[in-house]
């Protein structure tokens, strides 16, 4: 395919998710198998304006006059992917398979400026959202959203129980993977321009044998931060697909328990096969059966919950998600997360370490979750969060990444990663 083509298929596509209300992923999917000429090329360069339209879904908007899939489409080649108005019309009038020729508003908005633009529409935020993220981040807010368009980077986590990043980044030669800035163990690939495609790592014979794991460095640090230590009893809560339990049983030296539950046994599902490709020989699937944890109250070091969450976070990966955010929403998962921090506390012995996370920036779903509990529980108490990055990550804490409650809160724009929260508190 061509580009004009390229450019016709992510509209339809972009239609498919309006309409429908479907994911993008799914969208995306559905395209490919109705449309089986289309090359993995092709499917990636769709891919890319589909997420790109998406992820500055506002500010486009506000360009080109319109939030029609159309005109964020062409706003993406125009605004993000360096095309003129005269190419992409030179282009599309030798290509029956092109969009129609731009309208002299839509090449209009190639050039709009976005100084006047409402601060929402700057960061490319639900309007809702702004006051949290003022909040949050203060006179920054505008800068941090504008971070949470770009394109994330394919980061990996070296799998310490059998390989040492040399060997992996020999592995993958080929896609020159360098190492993470703050991860010990994680290395990066970072995302390209226009119609890169993302390298595909679990074809790779370290992948098979279990040497790494696709992980966000974020993910990883707030692992590392969770400070589990050999011989330990720990319960991850919320494990889901397992990758933190694979990074705790890495940091643990394969040694002490970790008990892997989730409530959903879909989202639990993969866990196995990853424990297994792993070598991990410390953890313990808990399936979500009643009385599944009953043993465990009142005997765990730790207790890892990475609480389900807005995902405010990941909006780099998940843009579609941003726009269908609601305060509903952002209330129920508070409802959730508070339950879950009453529930964890029942694990802990005396001495032992609640480790609270969640994928959101978002001062509702963090510092507020933590000044609630600690009134209620006040046998708990924050941990020095410098003091835990200085143990795990044998650097000093980053300037502005700890919270006023005593958290500490991971950016793009701040570190390169995912989104993430992450609050220690200690049990009297």
């Amino acid at each position: 395919m061509r580009f004009p083509g390229r450019l016709s298929a992510a509209i339809e596509v972009l239609t498919d998710v309006e309409q429908r209300k479907r994911p993008v992923s799914e969208a995306l999917k559905a395209w490919g198998i109705n449309n089986r000429f289309a090359g993995a090329g092709d499917r990636a360069a769709i891919g890319n304006l589909v997420y790109d339209a998406l992820r500055r879904r506002a500010s486009h908007a506000f360009a080109m006059g319109s939030d029609s899939p159309r005109t964020l489409v062409l706003a993406v080649a125009l605004r993000d992917w360096a095309e003129t108005p005269e190419s992409l019309n030179a282009a599309f009038a030798s290509d029956s398979h092109a969009p129609v020729p731009l309208s002299e508003d839509e090449a209009k908005g190639a050039t709009a400026d976005l100084a006047a633009a409402p601060a929402a529409i700057r960061a490319d935020v639900p309007e809702w959202l702004a006051p949290s993220l003022e909040r949050a981040f203060g006179a920054d807010w505008i800068g941090e959203g504008e971070a949470m368009t770009g394109r994330p980077s394919l980061d990996l986590r070296v799998n310490a129980l059998k390989a040492a990043p040399e060997k992996v980044m020999k592995s993958l030669a080929r896609f020159t993977p360098e190492p993470a800035a703050i991860a010990p163990f994680g290395l990066t690939m970072p995302a390209g321009p226009r119609d890169a495609r993302t390298p595909n790592v679990t074809t790779d014979e370290g992948y098979l044998k279990g040497w790494f794991e696709v992980q966000d460095q974020g993910s990883q640090i707030v692992a590392a931060l969770a400070g589990a230590r050999e011989g330990e009893q720990v319960l991850d809560l919320c494990a889901g697909a397992g990758g933190k339990t694979l990074a705790l049983a890495a940091t643990m030296g394969n040694s002490g328990q970790i008990f892997a539950y989730d409530s959903d046994r879909a989202r639990l599902a993969p866990i196995y096969d990853r424990l297994k490709r792993n070598g991990v020989r410390n953890a313990q699937v808990r399936a979500p059966n009643d009385g599944a944890l009953d043993d465990l109250v009142g005997k765990m070091d730790r207790v890892v919950v990475d609480a389900p969450c807005t995902g405010t976070g990941t909006w780099r990966r998940r843009p579609d998600t941003k726009w269908k955010l609601t305060p509903e929403l952002l209330a129920q998962r508070q409802s959730e997360q508070a339950a879950l921090l009453v529930e964890a506390a029942r694990y802990l012995k005396s001495g032992g370490t609640l480790v609270y996370i969640t994928c959101s920036i978002l001062p509702e779903e963090n510092d507020d979750q933590i000044v609630a509990f600690r009134a209620a529980h006040p046998e708990f108490t924050s941990v020095d969060i410098a003091g835990a990055w200085r143990s795990a990550l044998i650097t000093d804490l980053p300037e502005g990444l700890a919270t006023p409650a005593g958290g500490l809160c991971l950016t793009p724009r701040r570190t390169r990663t995912d989104g993430f929260y992450v609050h220690l508190l200690r049990k009297a």
